[in-house]
């Protein structure tokens, strides 16, 4: 569990890491909007299913602390971000994110301890889609709900049992190398 945080800050700063986190179409904005663009971008989609996953792997308060956490650190860093520029960083924690997070459903490690790290995930996610995003409250109304879905999701894939649970963390985690590469 230690070393969680120095694999986040390490990861953050390397220099492979390539835009994670791809500008999507925003016409019209609103609530069909917020609702398809995280379902658009495979970050997104990885990193919100692990998050899901390793939430039910730890069980108990975690099932509904992960998500929310990760949750309530998007929103507030997505309204921050409106209208703002990038931030090169959020795409490198991206990055890491789902790496991380695949590892940790891979290696089963406890959530409790380390829902500081899940609030700094949700934070970058929320910042880049924030800037990238027309703002709005329909448009954060339909990207929360889609964000929450792929949460329950990954608590749905749960059922699957711990082996295959860890399996997709694995299989998430390298999703997330490729992405650093690409």
């Amino acid at each position: 569990m230690r070393f969680l945080l120095p694999m986040t800050l390490g990861a953050a700063l390397l220099p492979a890491f390539a835009q994670a986190h791809p500008h999507h179409d925003h016409a019209g904005g609103g609530f069909a909007t917020g609702l398809a663009h995280p379902l658009l971008g495979l970050d997104h989609v990885l990193a919100m299913v692990a998050v899901g996953l390793w939430a039910a792997l730890a069980g108990g308060r975690a099932l509904w602390a992960g998500p929310l956490v990760f949750l309530g650190a998007m929103l507030l860093a997505g309204l921050a971000g409106a209208g703002q520029p990038a931030f090169a960083m959020a795409e490198h924690v991206i990055v890491a994110s789902v790496i991380i997070t695949g590892l940790a459903v891979a290696l089963a490690m406890p959530l409790a301890s380390a829902l500081t790290m899940v609030a700094v995930f949700g934070l970058a996610h929320g910042y880049a889609h924030g800037v990238e995003g027309p703002g709005g409250g329909a448009y954060a109304t339909g990207f929360m709900l889609a964000t929450a879905a792929l949460h329950g999701a990954g608590l749905a894939l749960a059922r699957l049992g711990p082996v295959a649970v860890r399996m997709i963390g694995g299989g998430v985690a390298l999703g997330g190398a490729a992405l650093a590469v690409i």
